[in-house]
């Protein structure tokens, strides 16, 4: 990328706003440890405890400023990265009884605003998106978090320091899914709710401005917390020096986060030295990046950047053939290059010698003449193409390069006679209808919908696009996808609670989904990153996630 061509200059007017709200973070920056990260979200994830925006959310509204009862090791560069306790020291399921979970949590925990940690704020943080006639229940955190941990039903108190977590069926995965509750201070929101005007006289719309209030305040138990919220602009994170884990609490002072969805903007915004972290830098301005002196970070991660296509009827995408076909016309190796090398190219959700590859008997490849006789037999030629319709977005949490890589996509597919159109959406609006499914209005007519998702979890990884209990809107199984023997092998998975009995459930089921081609999988994601060489002593994980708390700053 030419920085100084007419295309460049206009490109960046529209990052002037952004660099005039910037030049307030340099001044502050000499007076303290700041750290200022340009992300790829339009606006500030949220930040009330469950945060939307995707992962992008969790990396950075979540993670820094709340904690969950378990984390994930974001501490190891060249291993994979593994469940660990957080909130909660240990669990067990019941030998007995498996939809019974029994966690220990950890003494001595506060929240910012220096409330205990304990078996109620559990309670109340499972209540706020599970149970309807909570006083606290909060509609608009469930579709970010429910769907996350479909089988969690119910959290009982034993004694201050043990919960009980009850689940619908046997789920071995829940462990796992727990990583996206983040515990929210019940006594803060408290507070607001007394501050909401007596003059509001509906429990309901009373909740609703009390979590209105605490997302411009928040209190979690994370290693940063909350300092100053302006929406769709800003968000400053100070460092919580009494944080529980002497290993991450922070020795940066400040961090400040500014949404900045174009790339050519957050390439701007570093170069001009107004921020010192940008996520996803352009390709073509990467040598620029590095002969500038700032380093670019990535790793091989379990991520999946796909099309996930319909399964209801009248879809394109019915005959296996045409599914076969998409995957074997896809050129990664050319989309690669023109990502500068930033993916890697994809034989399945996970790569193999993974403990779920399986080896499936479809080998995912670029083969045109392969493909085409496939979509010659499915009755379609260069003059006689397929039309299919892709929802997709302009940029987003773990989406790369969207618009540029799904346009490659389209001409490579042109080869095979597919005739692909896009509509294009806002990165949170598409998040939000891949949960309504290709049923719902929202879908605008698409029978294939582009949405990155993460692999480390088998929930994650398959379970949500592939059972028949993850219909919309349980979860995101958009196209609804599913028969019996998949529904069987998903249930062989989950109800194995022995490490390598679950994995050689996992691949079989893994396996089967690359042979029936439910996806055309297209890229997985290294998650590149350019920091300024100011910022020390950061791991860049085999993760979606990368932990704040324990990088320091020159």
């Amino acid at each position: 990328m030419n920085l100084a061509s007419p295309s460049f200059a206009l490109k960046s007017v529209a990052a002037g706003a952004a660099l005039c709200v910037l030049a307030l973070a340099g001044n502050a920056q000499a007076q303290d440890k700041t750290l200022r990260i340009a992300m790829t979200a339009a606006d500030i994830p949220r930040t009330l405890g469950q945060p939307d925006q995707g992962f992008e959310g969790n990396r950075f509204t979540g993670i820094p400023m709340y904690d969950a009862l378990t984390h994930w090791d974001l501490s190891k560069a060249d291993a994979p990265s593994v469940l660990i306790p957080g909130l909660a020291t240990s669990w067990a399921v019941d030998a007995k009884d498996k939809t019974k979970w029994t966690f220990k949590l950890r003494p001595g925990v506060k929240f910012h605003d220096g409330s205990a940690f304990n078996a109620d704020a559990v309670v109340w943080n499972v209540r706020k998106v599970l149970d309807k006639a909570a006083p606290h229940f909060d509609a608009s955190q469930v579709g970010v978090t429910a769907s996350r941990m479909p089988t969690l039903v119910s959290a009982r108190k034993i004694d201050d320091l043990t919960v009980e977590l009850t689940t619908s069926e046997p789920d071995s995965f829940l462990p796992l899914n727990l990583t996206n509750l983040f515990m929210a201070s019940p006594a803060h929101w408290d507070a607001k709710l007394k501050a909401v005007p007596a003059s509001v006289a509906d429990a309901a719309e009373r909740a609703k401005q009390a979590w209105t209030a605490f997302a411009s305040d928040a209190s979690g138990t994370g290693p940063f917390k909350m300092t100053r919220f302006v929406p769709r602009e800003r968000l400053e994170l100070a460092a919580n020096k009494t944080y529980w884990d002497p290993k991450r609490t922070p020795k940066i002072d400040k961090v400040v986060l500014l949404p900045m969805p174009e790339a050519n903007a957050r390439t701007a915004a570093l170069l001009g030295n107004q921020v010192d972290w940008i996520e996803a830098p352009s390709p073509d301005a990467m040598p620029q990046i590095t002969q500038r002196g700032y380093k670019i970070y990535s790793n091989a991660q379990p991520h999946v950047w796909p099309w996930q296509l319909s399964f209801a009827e009248g879809s394109p995408w019915l005959d296996k053939r045409v599914r076969q076909a998409a995957n074997l016309c896809v050129d990664r190796g050319g989309l690669k290059q023109f990502l500068g090398g930033m993916m890697a190219e994809p034989k399945g959700t996970v790569p193999p010698g993974h403990p779920w590859w399986g080896n499936p008997k479809f080998d995912i490849k670029y083969d045109v003449k392969a493909a085409q006789a496939l979509m010659t037999q499915a009755g379609h030629t260069a003059a006689k193409p397929l039309k299919v319709k892709v929802q997709i977005s302009a940029s987003g949490s773990g989406q790369m390069q969207p618009l540029p890589m799904n346009e490659f996509v389209q001409q490579s597919l042109k080869q095979c006679f597919f005739d692909v159109q896009f509509d294009v959406i806002e990165w949170n609006t598409l998040f939000t209808n891949w949960r309504r499914g290709v049923k719902d209005a929202t879908a605008n007519g698409s029978n294939a919908i582009n949405v990155s998702f993460a692999a480390m979890d088998p929930f994650f990884a398959m379970v949500r696009f592939s059972s028949t209990k993850t219909f919309p809107p349980v979860s995101n199984n958009w196209g609804y996808y599913g028969n019996p023997e998949v529904d069987k092998l998903i249930a062989d998975a989950r109800t194995t609670f022995e490490d390598a009995g679950r994995d050689a459930a996992l691949a079989k089921l893994h396996a089967h989904l690359v042979d029936d081609a439910a996806f055309i999988w297209i890229a997985h994601d290294v998650g590149p990153r350019a920091m300024s060489a100011k910022v020390k002593n950061v791991v860049q994980p085999k993760s979606w996630f990368i932990d704040i708390a324990t990088m320091t700053m020159d």
